[in-house]
């Protein structure tokens, strides 16, 4: 089994990479793919990183696990495979998107799009065992992206941060609030949606502040 990561990625996150408890993380999650079903697809666990590359981040999106029912997960936080039904936050993202930007609904679940225009769709936990939420959770999956998001904050300026919900909004610990462009709201998920997510804007705010600092813009 072969993990992949972009080059300049793995250049900036190496030192984390050679730590201990990452070895036994990666290890852990060999074994869980030749024993167990799991999720996303081995060779797209780190597909946020893949289609995202460090020098092109100018938004980061935090989720908290894959999905984990079959032929959902993608390595894209809120992201599912082409063609699969969207599940209920996916959903609320797009309505809260179509309003905001008024257009018209994506029938496409792939957020690949995003990702290219310098997204990252980093979930906290990159990978899940099937039909188990929160199977691969408290396993060292959290410590390395939180180091990620620590680098980004700590190499980058005027990064857009979407925290949608209280698990990503406890990551604001890793971010200095100085250097870039924070946005919290409920997360879209139907417990949550109707409490502010709904008309929280923040496709528009962010393609607002990509365009005061002279960036382009998300087409979202």
């Amino acid at each position: 089994m072969e993990l992949k990561m972009g080059d300049p990625w793995k250049i900036i996150l190496e030192n984390e990479m050679a730590k201990p408890y990452f070895k036994v993380l990666i290890n852990f999650v060999k074994i869980e793919y030749e024993l167990q079903h799991c999720f996303p697809p081995k060779e797209a666990i780190f597909s946020a990183f893949d289609y995202c590359s460090f020098k092109d981040v100018k938004v980061v999106i935090i989720g908290q696990d894959p999905y984990h029912d079959e032929n959902q997960a993608n390595g894209l936080c809120f992201s599912v495979k082409s063609g699969t039904k969207h599940p209920a936050s996916l959903r609320n993202i797009f309505k809260e998107l179509a309003t905001d930007l008024k257009q018209e609904i994506p029938q496409n679940g792939d957020l690949e799009k995003w990702a290219r225009q310098g997204v990252l769709l980093l979930n906290a936990t990159l990978t899940v065992r099937a039909h188990a939420a929160g199977s691969h959770q408290k396993k060292g999956w959290e410590t390395f992206t939180n180091a990620v998001i620590q680098e980004i904050s700590a190499k980058k300026e005027n990064i857009v941060f979407l925290l949608w919900g209280k698990y990503a909004e406890s990551k604001t610990a890793y971010i200095n609030a100085c250097k870039h462009k924070l946005l919290i709201a409920p997360h879209p998920s139907p417990l949550g949606a109707w409490r502010g997510w709904f008309g929280s804007k923040h496709f528009s705010k962010t393609n607002a502040f990509l365009k005061s600092i002279g960036e382009k813009e998300i087409n979202w």
